[in-house]
């Protein structure tokens, strides 16, 4: 299973760097030190390096970091960082090419105390950070029914200078559990505690090759046109009969490892696939599209939203998306940004659409599913509810070495809904790759698709 099934801006580089201080702003740049609104972050930008602190009330600790590769930009592991300052010198904003949305920043004038000093890395310490950073960031704990003050309660006692690393991650483990939460986790080196939705399966590459044969076999067995496309992650046929075409994804992301897998070369794999299946001649006939996202592992929200503008003659909104922004009170969040869906500059299918989901659907699979729900045309769901985790995923460094995953966004529809922990609901329910289905080879879910699709 990947950890990061979201578009989470997580930089893999351990370069260190000096911290930068006030003094070291040029007269116009961004560089300096800077905090960021939500995701409990500080920035320090100098002599040519992005560096992030991590901090809570009671910590403070190196995140990732990347180098300056061009004005305001920085790039590590294929991540493109761009800072952009505001109306003003005090102010700025921060992307990621893969994301959706910016992040804010306010300028401050020194790193908070807690960076300037070492921090312990004993069980208590690391017990200590690891339930802040989930009481300052996670936004779902009423929503889930879970005291998270009681968690702590219950556990902290069980943590003392000798317990060793096993217990703790044991214990960090039981703390999360009853949240079933697939974007929270806890890993320690090749040790990882993940877990999704009851009654739901990971989107593992040996469930997504099982699908395939079966959908190949059965599904496309007649098709008169069928191509594989990144690294066989798109799938695209044109059904039998003059029926709807067929396009499954079983992820936004990697689609090769060119560039180290970088947007940019995942967005030319999914280019060249959109480019080769949706000509103009195609679009024109084509008397519907079946979506195909039951297994999905999620990836780029981005490349989500650039599929989206190929479907469509009119600029709308896929969500808005906002993150939770007070440490003390979980219903304070940053302004909701708008997430726009553009026409494409290239032939675009505008007929009927039918998306297939499931509780495999998960992370940048179901904000691409939310993105089409006022998508302009004819758009319908089948199947089952999706995962219900939307969220980019935050990395957090322990004091001794282990790393605490978990969500702080939120992505609203137009009436400020939100389908977190209990996924998008389809419109027509149908059973999805159950142990019948496939003992019988039945696809329901595709089945009553290519009905309400063919001419």
């Amino acid at each position: 299973m990947r950890i990061v099934t979201a578009t989470a801006v997580i930089l893999t580089l351990a370069a260190g760097a000096a911290p930068a201080t006030a003094a070291d702003a040029g007269p116009s740049g961004a560089d300096g030190l800077w905090r960021m609104d939500g995701y409990g972050t500080v920035l320090a930008l100098g002599h040519g390096v992005y560096q992030e602190y991590q901090t809570t009330a009671v910590s403070c600790l190196k995140g990732d970091t990347a180098r300056q590769t061009g004005p305001g930009t920085y790039t590590a592991d294929g991540t493109v960082l761009t800072v952009r300052l505001g109306r003003d010198r005090d102010h700025a904003r921060l992307s990621a090419d893969s994301s959706v949305g910016h992040r804010r920043l306010r300028r401050i004038a020194a790193l908070p105390v807690q960076c300037t000093r070492p921090t312990p890395t004993d069980p208590r310490t690391a017990f200590d950070v690891f339930w802040q950073s989930f009481e300052e960031n996670y936004p779902f704990f009423a929503a889930k029914g879970t005291d998270w003050h009681a968690v702590r309660d219950r556990y902290h006692p069980l943590i003392h200078k000798d317990t060793t690393r096993s217990q703790l991650f044991d214990v960090f483990s039981r703390m999360v559990a009853p949240l079933h939460d697939a974007h929270v986790a806890v890993q320690d080196g090749d040790r990882v505690f993940a877990q999704g939705r009851p009654g739901t399966e990971t989107p593992t590459e040996q469930l997504d090759a099982k699908v395939k044969k079966f959908t190949v076999g059965r599904d496309l067995a007649r098709a008169p046109y069928r191509r594989d496309f990144a690294a066989g992650r798109i799938t695209y046929a044109d059904l039998p009969g003059n029926g709807p075409g067929y396009l499954r994804i079983s992820g936004f992301g990697g689609y090769t490892t060119a560039d180290h897998g970088s947007y940019a070369a995942n967005l030319a794999e999914l280019d060249k696939a959109l480019d080769t299946v949706l000509t103009a001649e195609r679009t024109r006939r084509l008397p519907g599209l079946i979506i195909d996202l039951r297994i999905n592992g999620g990836g780029s929200d981005a490349l989500g939203i650039h599929l989206a503008g190929r479907l469509t003659d009119r600029p709308y909104t896929a969500y808005a998306k906002r993150a939770r922004n007070d440490p003390a009170d979980p219903t304070r969040h940053t302004r909701p940004e708008p997430v726009p869906v553009l026409p494409a500059p290239a032939p675009r299918y505008t007929g009927p659409v039918a998306v297939l989901t499931g509780g495999s659907t998960v992370s940048a699979g179901e904000t691409f599913t939310q993105a089409l729900m006022d998508r302009p045309g004819r758009t319908i769901r089948i199947g089952q509810s999706t995962q219900g985790v939307f969220s980019d995923v935050m990395s957090r460094t322990l004091p001794n070495g282990m790393t605490a995953w978990l969500p702080n966004e939120e992505f609203l529809t137009h009436e400020g809904h939100t389908f977190d922990g209990t996924g998008i609901p389809p419109q027509i329910t149908e059973p999805v790759f159950t142990r019948e289905e496939f003992e019988e080879s039945r696809d329901s879910a595709f089945d009553r698709a290519v009905s309400l699709l063919r001419p």
